[in-house]
Parts: structure tokens; sequence; C-alpha cells
């Protein structure tokens, strides 16, 4: 049995690493599609608007139909999805370069498929799996996730510098391996079993609950503050001040996930007081983004987008610890819905993004401003579209406020 569980676990821990690998890929090729298939800004964005999107959809159905599954066949099969998701985004602009956003976009469809089925059914394996600390363990799983994402990004950047950007293509099927090995891991061993509500009224009674929906706006706060600073700070880092794509993938990405991690890693080692860290990590990223945004330093904007990871890092992961806590019967509901929220928050932030640089480069006022900052239209729009990033961690400040005071009165909660 603990052979079967460390399975498991490692199969668990290889599919987050494929969610940070298809989660990170796109904008990690911001530039690359822009520059050689002319792909605007704004339909970047919304590839990452697409993946979140998908997998909210996979979020909504699992938290309404969940009992219509056969959750640990589902396990199995979801990581081999990914891989068929990667193929179709590598390839098809191979047979059909006239028309490569549609390919991209397809296979973000389909690998965000298998991420939206990760993003539900994982955790709550994870957390069926008997430990000492389960909190400790989820957010050690989670770790997992920034780990792999720094790995994927550093070693994804360096490919493309070594055999060029026109190369992407091959580079990126290359990552199949890991959820190939993720499959491999889940078979032939037994799943956990995962609690699920017998019928969808079960599921409609726990939506009455105003609790709830309390911690789906402090996922959705958390998911938007930390997605929107990861999927942009390279493109930031390399518009805006200038830097070599290089040293803004990995100065930007990897760095914000390497403080992603570390916090992580810390409170799966010491962590305790959940609701103190949200609201300090809200109020850190808060912060964090105006510094990245007013400052033109650029030791201090690296460092700003950096510190932006380690202080959201508890937000999606905190949100579900306390969710769980306060719901521990209704199990793959709450992650399901959970989910949905934090990848909403994940699909609007970076989109809002892409859409206000787009639309500061139509705005005459906005190109007489940026002359007299002396900056180019687009630094201007990347400037004011994390500053509207940085409203999320803002506005979460006061929802964690509201958590921390109605978790120590154990109000508006299912136990």
């Amino acid at each position: 049995m603990v052979d079967n569980f460390r399975r498991v676990k490692f199969g668990c821990y290889m599919t987050n690493i494929s969610m940070a690998i298809v989660g990170n890929m796109s904008p990690l090729l911001f530039l690359t599609f822009n520059e050689n298939y002319n792909i605007a800004y704004s339909l970047l964005g919304t590839l990452v608007l697409i993946n979140f999107v998908t997998q909210l959809s996979i979020d909504l159905i699992f938290s309404l139909f969940s009992h219509k599954f056969n959750i640990p066949k589902t396990i199995k099969i979801m990581p081999y999805i990914s891989v068929l998701g990667l193929i179709i985004y590598a390839v098809y602009p191979f047979i059909f370069p006239n028309n490569v956003y549609l390919g991209l976009t397809l296979g973000t469809v389909i690998f965000s498929f298998s991420s939206g089925l990760a993003e539900v059914l994982i955790s709550p394996t994870i957390a069926a799996i008997p430990s000492k600390d389960p909190d400790r363990e989820m957010s050690k799983l989670h770790s997992v996730y920034a780990w792999g994402t720094v790995g994927f990004v550093i070693t994804f950047t360096l490919l493309l510098l070594i055999f060029g950007s026109q190369n992407w293509q091959w580079i990126s099927l290359l990552f199949c391996i890991v959820p190939i090995i993720a499959g491999l891991s889940f078979s032939g061993v037994n799943i956990p079993q995962i609690h699920a509500p017998e019928k969808i009224s079960g599921t409609f009674e726990i939506f009455k609950n105003n609790g709830i929906w309390l911690l789906f706006f402090a996922i959705f706060f958390g998911g938007a503050s930390e997605v929107t600073m990861a999927q942009w700070s390279s493109s930031y880092l390399e518009l805006s001040l200038g830097l070599p794509k290089v040293w803004g993938d990995i100065f930007g990405v990897a760095l914000f996930a390497v403080m992603l991690g570390l916090g992580r890693t810390l409170y799966s080692k010491f962590g305790k007081n959940i609701c103190k860290v949200l609201v300090l990590g809200a109020i850190g990223a808060t912060i964090c983004y105006f510094v990245a945004v007013i400052v033109n330093i650029s030791f201090i904007c690296l460092l700003a987008c950096g510190l932006t990871g380690f202080c959201t890092s508890m937000m999606w992961p905190g949100s579900l610890i306390a969710a769980a806590d306060r719901y521990p019967n209704a199990g793959v509901f709450i992650y399901a819905l959970m989910a949905a929220g934090g990848d909403l928050g994940a699909s609007l932030g970076p989109q809002a993004v892409g859409l206000v640089t787009d639309l500061t480069l139509r705005i005459p006022f906005a190109l007489t401003l940026a002359e007299t900052l002396s900056l180019t239209p687009e630094q201007l729009g990347m400037k004011l579209g994390l500053l509207v990033g940085m409203l999320f961690p803002l506005l979460g400040i006061f929802v964690y406020c509201i958590i921390m005071k109605w978790y120590k009165k154990e109000e508006l909660f299912i136990k």
C-alpha cells in the first residue's frame, strides 16, 4: 500500500509539472509568435484566456456532475490528453503555416482540458492519502508546480537560445516526456477513494452557504494576482526595460517561479496561521506590482517581479487549505469550485493586461503621454496593464481580512 501511495504521489507531482509546462509555454513564446507570425498581443493574451476558460469549464462541470465520472480512470487518462495537445500545438504550424493561430488555439484547448481535470482531481487525491499534516502536503504539491515551472522556463529558454526560436516546435515536443511519465506512474496503481456528492441536489445545498462564495473570491483574487505577473513578467521586462529575451525569461518568469516555490516550500515545512499569511501576501503583492510599474531601474523591477511570486505563493493553495478545512465533507466538489474561482481569476487577469496594452496603442492621448514620459507606446501599455493587475491583490486584502475574521469566529462555514 505504501508503494502504491508513493507512485500515486509521484504521478500527481509529475502531473503538476505537466500543468506548469502547458501553462507557461505560450507566455515564453509571446514575442516569438508576435515577431514570426505577426500575432497581436491581444490574441496572445487570448491564448492564456482560452487556457483558463477551458480549465474553468471543466471545473464547473465537475463541481456539478462529479458523481457521473469514473474518477480513477479519468486520473489515469488525463496525462495522455496533455501529450495530444502538445503534439497538435507544435506540429500544426508545420502543416498549416498560413493558419498558425488556429493550431495554437486547438492545442491549447486540448492540453488545457487535461489541466482542468488535473486541477480538480490531483489536490483531492493528495488529500485522500493518509498524512500527519494534510495542509503541508497540499502546500508541497503546489510547490512542485512552482519548481517545475522554474525547471521548464530555464530549460526551454536555454534551448531556444541554443537552437533558435525558429525551432520552437521541436523544443516543445521534447516536453511531452513529462506527461508520459505521469501516465505511466498512474498505470497499475489503485487511486485513493475521493468523495463526491451522490446527486446534484447535494451540490446546490452547499451553494447556498455564503462562506463558500467568500472563499471563491479569495482564490479568484489569488489566481489573478499570481498568474498575471507570471504570464506577463517576461514580456514586460523585455519591452519595458529592454532586457534580452533570455534574461527576461530567466529573471522574469524563472525568478518569479523560484520565489513562488520558495514560499510554498517554506509553508510546507514551517507553515501555520494561513489567514495571516494570505493577508500579508496580498499586501506584499500589491506593493510589488506598484514598484514594478513605477520604478525604471532594472534591478529593482526584476526584484519586484520576483518577490511578487513569493507574496502570491500561498494565495491559491492557501485558499484551498481554508476551504478544505471548513468543508471536509464536500470532497471533489469543493476542489472543483475553488479551481473554477482560481481559473476565472487567472483568465481575466492576464487578458486584462493584453487588452490594456493593445488599447493604449490606439489612443492618441496615450501616445502623447508615452512620448512625454520618454517611453514607447508598448512600454506605456505594459505599465498600464500591470497597474490594472495590481487591483487584484489590492482587492484580495479586504477579502482575506474578512476570512481571517470569520475564520476566528467560525461563522458562515460548514464543519
